[in-house]
């Protein structure tokens, strides 16, 4: 490991006791010790301080810190420790529980961040082909997830370097075209680059800018194919394939450029992008031109200053990197990522699979920038509605919104809101609150979070009774008795990872949806076998357990007056008296289901639950859809009708579509118990003309 000491002994003035602790922690067994060199040296060459330095070789060797260490040596230490893998033959909803963790234990310090973006860069830079399924996996978030973090961040080397290895080993055959075409360019293009930087030299020395530099870049294979994939251009139509970069020190300087550029080149129409007066998102500033150059090809070239350089170069992290330390920039690069905060605790009551495509929505997402009536700016990402403002503005002020004002104009909620939009949301004391189907207009974490919540609080009893149903169900499900194993020893929630207060409040995450019951089961059900090595397992049973559902003139209830939100499937209208079964639905109680109703196959077994009917109840009303197929007739609508009324039947209603021969009727109408039906299919098929009759979901 003397590389390594040498290596940060060059780039840290170290005292006696920084010395001691690097000395100790490189005495201890490293594996793959080029792979901790090579990552040492990227953290080094991004400027990284000595703490994060020597938390990430304690990381790596599982060092044990002596009482006393730096503070701040050991938070970064725990955050990294705190970090998870994702393995193989892990299911989804795992791999998004440990993507979680990571991003929770992330969000606490900035350095971590960028840590572990260069280990991920290093690893996968080791791959080979054919990948392994975990290694696939991994390059497939790194390309969704971490990549666009590391943009959001203004880390824009990092990320298309990222970038740039998903694409070389997920579209292989892709890369390897894309590397030849660029290859073939590469002689004609470095010409053209000699010959530009001696002109570009010229200027700088009539404008008298001694500071200045040029530089040359490459531009990145996926931001290459992304082009192509995107604009559907061909790669002789990258303008941008090479650049040059000019530095200088200051605004008024760039500008000068610019204009001394054009004076000699001619730049094409279209191609001029202001980003000092107008930045990026992220915070990237800088001048692009595209002129055509000596070889009659375009070539681009960015002009910006040192310190847009910098920032361009490390994103939030340029001042404190450089050692910039003016007031209030802690305050500045921590609002930098309140961002990635917000999300983090806005997400609190989403499942982790909802976490993950709501985290995707925020980092691949562009920014837009929306004010209200009196000029406040708020920041969103693009595809955001007028109820994500609602929401933005105040959780009241969304549960009671029922429209917005769009620049001056009423528009409904779920309008997507444009750059620079005034918008004023209107609300009333009168406001039926939140609907689910809000959750499909929202598109922000906070705006979801807050809905969710508002349903979770409303039906928080429900999700509790719901929560405990599911643990019982799982327990039955895996041979073991739910009396033994849903005691209070084993519920004690400092057995989870969970942040609950109360086992009820484990209960309804679970049946809220925001916890895996599976995964609940299974830790009870080990802190259950550890106990008793020994006990045999009952018979394995898939039975889930009764629910009783009980009518009433309002409704329904369940297992007698427990007041559960109960709801019927509007895909097969079950009908008081044929085999049913519940589906525990996420905030939404139980949706009862026939059991032969085709949806079923497509929603998840851990949450269905067995559902009867209490016969001494008194039923009540459910609406059917009936099909017929009848030979057309002139006749024959006014005869059904005649039937069906006679029969004493409602008639809520009725299309019909008749081709030459055949004539198909949808009849929707009431009945109180399954007899009816039968008895009503069986009066239509005695009609003259009558070919088939069924329920509709059959």
């Amino acid at each position: 490991m003397q590389e390594i000491e040498k290596l940060i002994l060059d780039n840290f003035k170290l005292d006696e006791s920084e010395k001691s602790l690097l000395n100790s922690i490189l005495k201890c067994d490293f594996v793959k010790p080029k792979r901790i060199y090579e990552i040492v040296k990227s953290l080094i060459d991004f400027r990284l301080d000595f703490h994060s330095i020597v938390a990430y070789l304690a990381y790596e060797c599982d060092y044990k810190f002596e009482d006393g260490t730096d503070e701040d040596i050991l938070k970064i230490y725990n955050v990294l420790k705190s970090a998870f893998v994702i393995t193989e033959g892990m299911s989804k909803q795992e791999q998004a529980d440990e993507i979680r963790k990571m991003f929770i234990a992330m969000s606490s310090d900035v350095r971590v961040i960028v840590i572990r973006l260069y280990i991920m860069l290093y690893d996968i830079s080791e791959y080979t082909l054919p990948l392994t399924k975990e290694q696939k996996q991994t390059l497939i978030n790194i390309k969704d997830i971490y990549a666009p973090l590391a943009e959001r961040l203004g880390l824009n080397s990092l990320k298309s370097n990222l970038e740039d290895y998903c694409l070389q080993f997920l579209s292989p055959k892709t890369y390897e075209n894309l590397s030849k075409s660029v290859m073939l360019q590469r002689d004609a293009n470095e010409e053209q680059i000699n010959i530009t930087k001696k002109r570009l030299q010229q200027i700088l020395d009539e404008l008298g800018l001694k500071n200045a530099v040029i530089m040359a870049r490459q531009k990145h294979f996926s931001s290459i194919y992304r082009k192509i994939k995107t604009k559907g251009e061909s790669l002789a139509n990258i303008y941008d394939l090479i650049a040059l970069r000019v530095l200088v020190d200051n605004v008024d300087q760039c500008y000068a450029v610019l204009g001394k550029i054009h004076a000699i080149y001619k730049p094409m129409e279209g191609r001029i992008k202001d980003y000092i007066a107008l930045p990026k998102p992220n915070g990237y500033q800088s001048l692009h031109t595209t002129i055509i150059a000596e070889n009659k090809r375009p070539l681009e070239i960015q002009i910006r200053t040192f310190e847009m350089h910098k920032l361009a170069e490390y994103g939030v992290f340029a001042h404190w990197l450089y050692k910039e330390k003016k007031s209030g920039f802690e305050n500045e690069l921590d609002k930098k990522i309140s961002w990635l905060r917000e999300i983090m605790e806005s997400s609190k009551d989403l499942s982790s699979e909802e976490f993950i495509q709501t985290l995707k929505t925020n980092l691949c997402e562009g920014q837009i920038f929306v004010q209200t009536p009196k000029g406040k700016v708020l920041e969103f990402v693009e595809g955001a509605t007028a109820l994500d403002f609602a929401y933005a503005i105040h959780s009241q002020v969304g549960n009671m919104c029922v429209g917005a004002k769009i620049n001056g104009k009423i528009k409904p909620l779920g309008t997507k809101l444009q750059n620079g939009d005034i918008v004023e949301i209107i609300t009333s004391q009168n406001s039926k609150g939140p609907s689910k189907d809000w959750l499909k207009i929202v598109v922000t974490s906070t705006a979801k979070a807050k809905i969710n919540s508002y349903f979770k609080h409303e039906l928080k009893e429900e999700n509790i009774k719901l929560g405990l149903s599911m643990l019982e169900q799982g327990i039955k499900s895996k041979g073991y008795s739910p009396a033994k194993i849903l005691i209070d020893k084993y519920l004690d929630v400092n057995n989870f990872k969970f942040a609950f207060n109360t086992k009820e409040e484990l209960f309804a995450a679970i049946g809220y949806g925001s916890v895996s019951a599976n995964n609940v089961c299974n830790k009870l059900c080990q802190l259950y076998q550890n106990d008793h090595p020994n006990e045999t397992l009952l018979t394995q049973t898939t039975n889930a357990p009764s629910l009783l559902i009980k009518k009433n003139k309002d409704g329904v209830l369940v297992d007698g007056d427990s007041g559960m939100l109960i709801r019927y499937a509007g895909c097969c209208n079950p009908v008081f008296g044929e085999d049913i079964v519940g589906y525990i639905s996420r905030g939404r109680g139980v949706t009862i289901h026939r059991k032969d109703c085709q949806n079923l196959n497509y929603l998840e077994p851990e949450r269905l639950i067995k559902a009867v009917w209490d016969d001494s109840a008194t039923s009540k009303t459910t609406s059917v859809v009936i099909k017929i197929i009848s030979l057309t007739s002139d006749g024959f609508l006014a005869k059904l009708t005649q039937e069906i009324l006679g029969a004493g039947y409602k008639i809520l209603g009725l299309e019909t579509k008749a081709s030459s021969d055949k004539t198909n009727t949808t009849l929707k109408t009431e009945v109180k118990k399954l007899d009816d039906v039968t008895k009503l299919i069986n009066t239509i098929k005695l009609i003259s003309g009558v070919e088939e009759v069924f329920r509709a979901g059959n």
